[in-house]
């Protein structure tokens, strides 16, 4: 009997050790998704704004990380809730963790490292602000940015996230949302759209008469680099989403998440690229590119139900999307230079919708209670947020200093300094 004892805590632990590991794992994939962000970004933005979109990046994820830790994580998984919309948290997060006595005592609720699960979760609020980078570029204050991402990072993104994930009224009302199609992409989206909207579009990108002129990016084989990156990435954030692995249940679960995300993907790309070859005449690399991420965040909302078929549709049908959304937004003069919300926004009110058509457990009254939910909650708090931002401090560079590009007067240094005349 003592031996059987022992042999089922060794299994346990063994199994809390492979399923943090596991958790680990995804995270770095996840983390590994700032570098896709920042190598698209820079390869559709102009030469001449590279290295502000470089030190955006690398910086606001470091802005969420820090933010998380010190407030984020408390108030998106508290302790103690006070209620189902709001909570503070208990505190700032500590280093404490289980000890192989309290894991053997859950009786298995306890399956991974408490800190696994804070890494795994602060590479997704810093994908949510790598969104609203790319939607802002080329004409934004590089300080003001930084200031706004404190704000989504340390508290709008974590009030919305409490709501469905930390077990809040979302979660409660049967609001469905696997790895953040709506609580990750549409958030960002919100967010971009807010201060979008408030910064206005770049100097000569739309003309009289409804005209829109093309802006061209620097480097599209970074580009298409970032967009492989991050499809690499988003098999960390939608399997790591999967929590475990260590059962053969588990173990074919991530597989099919997995399978249905990369096919989500390719469905997105082919679709994005055919019709932007029937609309366009041409095969557009941008199209097929935002249309590869659009699979993703259509996916995302649920990856487990789908067959790899349906998968792929669903991917499709977001490919189809983006397209059109893209156009669309440019006839509206709201001015994306990468195309982040109709990408993360448009598409990922699209996945959430198509839980509908897979799990069915999904009520389509949720569904639209949580998109709606979280857009207005953010949208409305990100315009405020930069709304006091713009009468404060400003949040679009100047004129002349948009005309020369922000390398030079928010970093004082070029990222392709060969192609500058030496004086």
């Amino acid at each position: 009997m003592e031996e059987t004892t022992q042999i089922a805590a060794q299994v346990t632990e063994l199994a809390y050790a492979l399923d943090t590991f596991y958790f680990l794992v995804m995270g770095a994939f996840v983390m590994w998704m700032a570098a896709g962000f920042t190598m698209l970004e820079s390869g559709l933005v102009r030469a001449k704004n590279t290295a502000e979109i470089l030190t955006k990046n690398v910086g606001l994820y470091s802005i969420a990380c820090i933010m998380y830790m010190l407030c984020g994580y408390t108030i998106m998984y508290p302790a103690d809730a006070a209620n189902a919309f709001f909570q503070l948290g208990n505190g700032w997060l500590t280093a404490a963790d289980n000890s192989a006595e309290e894991v053997l005592a859950s009786g298995g609720d306890t399956y991974y490292s408490g800190l696994s699960d804070f890494f795994f979760q602060v590479v997704f609020v810093a994908t949510a602000m790598s969104i609203v980078s790319g939607a802002v570029a080329e004409r934004m204050k590089l300080w003001s940015f930084f200031l706004f991402a404190v704000i989504l990072t340390g508290f709008i993104y974590p009030v919305q996230g409490f709501w469905k994930w930390g077990g809040g009224w979302l979660d409660q009302a049967g609001f469905l949302d696997f790895a953040g199609s709506g609580v990750v992409h549409l958030c960002g989206a919100a967010a971009a759209l807010a201060g979008v909207l408030l910064l206005g579009a770049r100097k000569g990108k739309y003309g009289p008469g409804g005209q829109v002129n093309a802006i061209p990016g620097a480097n599209l084989p970074l580009a298409a680099l970032g967009t492989l990156i991050l499809w690499l990435g988003w098999f960390g954030f939608n399997g790591g989403s999967e929590l475990k692995v260590s059962d053969v249940g588990e173990a074919n679960a991530v597989a099919l998440v997995f399978v249905n995300t990369n096919m989500a993907a390719a469905g997105g790309l082919v679709f994005a690229l055919l019709l932007s070859r029937f609309w366009f005449g041409k095969a557009d690399l941008t199209m097929a590119l935002n249309g590869a991420l659009a699979g993703l965040v259509a996916i995302t909302a649920e990856p487990l139900t789908p067959a790899p078929l349906t998968a792929t549709m669903i991917g499709a049908v977001g490919g189809l999307l983006v397209v059109a959304s893209i156009v669309t937004l440019d006839k509206l003069r709201i001015d994306d230079p990468v195309g982040a919300i109709s990408v993360h926004g448009v598409v990922g009110i699209w996945g959430l919708l198509a839980v509908c058509f897979t799990n069915e457990e999904a009520s389509l009254v949720a569904q639209l209670i949580g998109l709606v939910s979280i857009f207005a909650w953010v949208f409305i708090t990100s315009f405020i947020v930069w709304f006091i931002i713009k009468s404060i401090v400003g949040i679009r560079v100047s004129e002349e200093e948009e005309y020369e590009g922000v390398d030079l007067s928010e970093c004082g240094l070029e990222a392709y300094p060969e192609f500058t005349q030496a004086e």
